[in-house]
């Protein structure tokens, strides 16, 4: 093998390892983009659930604030004691 067939043929294989390289670190970037979509498409999910949930037990009067008690629309009424006095 002459000299100059020996350096085309060295960066032949040389070219051919930088692109599998490369091929494989575009199939990893490609792995985890999907991988981060689907778990910040489940985060959303349970974020859905517990919106759902909220507007579920919300009455549409009192809602009850953890760190700040019971707060009222009307400022204090209590729609269920206003039934009961008029029955």
């Amino acid at each position: 093998m002459s000299d100059s067939t020996f350096w085309l043929t060295f960066m032949n294989a040389a070219l051919g390892v930088v692109t599998l390289v490369c091929c494989i670190a575009v199939g990893i970037a490609v792995v985890r983009e999907l991988a981060a979509r689907r778990k910040k498409s489940a985060a959303l999910a349970k974020l859905d659930r517990e919106v759902s949930d909220l507007v579920a037990s919300f009455d549409g009067h009192a809602f009850d604030v953890p760190g700040l008690g019971l707060t009222m629309a009307d400022g204090g009424e209590e729609l269920k004691n206003k039934k009961k006095e008029e029955a």
